[in-house]
């Protein structure tokens, strides 16, 4: 079955289109796109999406679109995420999806969106026998799915996205260490509340999805161009993150756009994302995790397909 997702989240904009194989649950990709949008610009000072953001997006959804009618996709679904369920028009923005494009657009919920997270991470892998937690971050929000097998548990989505963060907290060039520590104390303060000590401490190992953790694999390997192959399946240790954070927030913008393996897109939020992935790994105790290619858009498919 050849299907169409689209993630429209806070900080990118993606596409998979890929035929999926409902008897052995396998995807293949036919052509993969992601471009960052920011849609999430401002939503959590003002609580509403910018006219500039949501024309960034269209732009983005008229190429999709294009590319969906080209490939004849027998379904499509839209996955609108954290920026678009916190905005005040949000609904309005996500009707215009459905109306203008001929997606299937959903404000999904936390746990919504966490559950076909981990259904995408589980994708093509050797079920794990031990307790994991699958971590996905992204522009408004983070998501955690503790797990064993193919079934996701405990599941829980909290407000520690990478745009929020970098807007609430870093507002010099390079960031000063002041802000940097309110940040991390900030996302460490939320994940404790929100993580159960329960949940924590029966984990024993990581998989990391999204831009950050395929950023951190990518910039660790120093791949130009980036490499899909070699940033999936990738063990990221919690040394590396710290590394890569303290390397990267000496820099200013403009520099952290420069550095190789980096999409430049992501330099205004990289090092927010790196305190993220770091303070997660610490709050779950674990010293690597497995970067995973497969993420929201490869769950999206598996559902639409009729599996999980």
């Amino acid at each position: 079955m050849r299907v169409a997702v689209v993630d429209i989240g806070t900080n990118t904009t993606r596409l998979l289109i890929a035929d999926v194989d409902a008897a052995s649950g396998s995807v293949h990709e036919l052509l993969r796109r992601s471009e960052v949008t920011r849609l999430g610009d401002g939503v959590d000072a003002g609580g509403a999406l910018s006219e500039q953001a949501s024309e960034r997006v269209f732009r983005r959804l008229d190429e999709f679109a294009a590319a969906i009618a080209e490939h004849r996709c027998e379904a499509n679904l839209a996955v609108l995420t954290s920026a678009v369920r916190d905005a005040a028009n949000g609904r309005e923005f996500a009707s215009r999806v459905r109306a203008d494009y001929g997606l299937d657009a959903r404000v999904l919920s936390g746990d919504e969106e966490a559950q076909l997270t981990f259904l995408g991470a589980m994708s093509s892998r050797p079920a794990p026998v031990e307790p994991t937690v699958v971590i996905d971050i992204g522009g408004g929000s983070t998501e955690f799915v503790v797990g064993v097998g193919r079934s996701a548990g405990f599941h829980t989505s909290l407000p520690v996205g990478v745009v929020r963060m970098s807007e609430r907290h870093i507002h010099s060039d390079p960031p000063a260490p002041a802000e940097l520590q309110e940040l991390a104390r900030d996302v460490r303060q939320t994940l404790l509340e929100g993580l159960p000590e329960s949940e924590r401490a029966r984990v024993r190992q990581g998989i990391a999805v999204a831009g950050t953790a395929t950023s951190a694999a990518s910039i660790d390997q120093e791949l130009d161009p980036y490499d899909p192959e070699r940033v999936h399946g990738y063990r990221l240790l919690l040394g590396t993150v710290e590394l890569l954070l303290a390397r990267l927030a000496e820099m200013d913008e403009a520099q952290r756009r420069a550095v190789v393996g980096l999409n430049p897109d992501r330099a205004p939020t990289i090092v927010a994302g790196m305190i993220v992935l770091g303070e997660a790994m610490r709050v779950f105790g674990i010293e690597q995790v497995e970067v995973s290619e497969h993420d929201i858009l490869y769950g999206g498919a598996l559902r639409l397909a009729g599996l999980g």
